[in-house]
């Protein structure tokens, strides 16, 4: 998968998680900024310039912020780009309940750990045509 010219903001907890979600991305040649819960990931995003990031993955399970809480304040945010960026939501819970309420808080996708590559490709086609 062709990931190049594009600038992903990571949203995610788990050193490990971030690392291999890194690794796929960058290996498709994404540029990867990685921040480590929900308060970081708003001001990564708001304090960029728009169009910085063309899409940001985010953990759903954070400290200080939890990524429905962050997705929500990024969507609020009142910059150009909030409400246009792709946000797909990252969760070991893959319940309809816990997808509805991700989708609800203003994710465009969601994708459960651990990652099923081909799902992974197939849902950035989606969110980025």
């Amino acid at each position: 998968e062709d990931l190049s010219g594009l600038t992903i903001l990571l949203a995610e907890d788990n050193e490990i998680n971030a690392e291999i979600i890194t690794c796929i991305l960058e290996e498709g040649g994404a540029k990867v900024d990685s921040v480590g819960d929900g308060k970081a990931v708003v001001e990564k995003f708001t304090e960029a310039s728009e169009g910085t990031y063309q899409l940001i993955f985010m953990d759903i399970r954070m400290p200080v912020l939890d990524g429905m809480e962050a997705c929500r304040a990024i969507r609020t945010s009142g910059r150009a780009d909030a409400g246009s960026i792709p946000i797909i939501g990252l969760s070991a819970n893959a319940f309809r309940e816990d997808i509805d309420k991700a989708m609800a808080s203003g994710m465009n996708a969601y994708l459960a750990k651990p990652i099923d590559l081909k799902l992974l490709y197939q849902t950035l086609d989606r969110v980025l045509s």
